[in-house]
């Protein structure tokens, strides 16, 4: 019998790493709704009430980057008495064209593939969406997390939040839940 403990994490929208996802995913979907032919390599560094966007982008669009950043955290909700304000934060933009040697590493006529890509994952039995449990458990917390904020259910909650989740395991099944987090 070996016994061992794993611990899975979700975080709420207004968590940075979300935060500048959302950011970057949402200047993607202004290029794209633009121009469907568009590369956008787009990073996004949030602290301080200061956002950084910087990257790689190729497109016939023209966009507003700083009025989709704007949106975007006001969308996540950050506004007024919070650690980002929408309003006032220093918006600092540096983007360039793509390279032209990623740009035919990644063209389709070569068959090529994006420049990035980190993943870890696997699938399992212990719950029906083939996630582990200490998993979906956290990502229940974070939604419910959220929710109750947006609903103001529990006062005075920021966008910023976490869950973590750690199941004891014993001969790779879990028999019980460790430790629960929930930070905000």
């Amino acid at each position: 019998m070996e016994k061992l403990l794993f611990t899975s994490e979700s975080v709420t929208e207004g968590h940075p790493d979300k935060l500048c996802d959302y950011i970057s995913d949402s200047i993607l979907d202004a290029y794209l709704k633009k121009d469907s032919l568009s590369r956008v390599g787009c990073e996004v560094v949030a602290g301080k009430n200061t956002i950084f966007v910087t990257g790689e982008i190729t497109s016939k669009a023209t966009i507003d980057i700083e009025k989709e950043v704007r949106k975007a955290i006001k969308e996540i909700g950050y506004f007024g008495d919070t650690d980002i304000d929408y309003k006032k934060c220093e918006v600092i933009i540096n983007i360039s064209k793509q390279s032209p040697d990623i740009a035919l590493g990644t063209n389709d006529e070569v068959g090529g593939a994006g420049d990035q890509g980190i993943m870890f994952g696997y699938a399992t039995d212990e719950t029906n969406s083939y996630l582990p449990l200490g998993l979906v458990i956290a990502n229940s917390l974070a939604k419910r997390l959220a929710e109750v904020r947006k609903k103001d259910i529990i006062k005075n909650l920021g966008p910023d939040g976490k869950t973590e989740v750690t199941i004891e395991y014993d001969n790779d099944k879990p028999i019980r839940v460790d430790t629960v987090l929930i930070s905000t």
